[in-house]
């Protein structure tokens, strides 16, 4: 009786049973919002302060326009045989800046009784007098050119008259709804707008 097999062994009756499976939930464990966000009510709470801030520098740091001025007199001629007016407009121009005003360019703009707009580029200075010849009518009144590169200092006023040419008879440039010159200065983003 040598050759028959050995009885398994008997567990002690004193041993544990063994502990039940863990379950692994990997979806909870990583890369949700509830794990690795901040609550909702912080997040819009910084978001609202951000956006004040943001709000509060932009009011104050905004573009201004660096000077005012009016409109004083508008004369025009009809310039025969090309359906084209020539108009001069005498403005008054101050610098309200800190810092002296340097003109980069003037244009005027003319709205018609329909609402259509005309712009046109100042004329050259060393044309005035050219033109005053050929048309008195709008020397009358006229003041010395408001030119690209003026100086104005601070607090300073000066007043000029622009020569431009709009394509619309006398009568349409009489029936206007507005006429505007705009000042842009070298060091500014916005023009300085003259409307009468």
């Amino acid at each position: 009786m040598a050759d028959s097999p050995a009885p398994p062994p008997v567990p002690p009756s004193s041993a544990t049973p063994p502990d039940p499976p863990i379950r692994f939930r990997i979806g909870e464990e990583f890369g949700t919002a509830k794990r690795n966000l901040p609550p909702v009510g912080i997040v819009a709470l910084c978001l609202a302060v951000v956006a004040v801030i943001v709000g509060v520098y932009s009011f104050f740091s905004r573009q201004k326009p660096q000077g005012s001025g009016s409109v004083d007199q508008v004369t025009w001629a009809e310039v025969t045989g090309q359906n084209s007016t020539m108009v001069a407009i005498t403005v008054t121009l101050h610098n309200t800046g800190e810092k002296p005003l340097w003109i980069k360019h003037v244009k005027a703009q003319l709205i018609d009784a329909d609402g259509k707009s005309f712009d046109d580029d100042a004329a050259s200075s060393v044309d005035f007098e050219r033109y005053f010849q050929a048309f008195p009518a709008l020397k009358k009144g006229a003041q010395p050119p408001l030119a690209p590169e003026s100086r104005l200092q601070p607090g300073a006023e000066q007043r000029g008259t622009v020569l431009v040419v709009f394509p619309l008879t006398k009568d349409a440039v009489e029936k206007r709804k507005s006429i505007a010159v705009n000042v842009l200065p070298y060091d500014q983003a916005l023009p300085i707008v003259l409307t009468k």
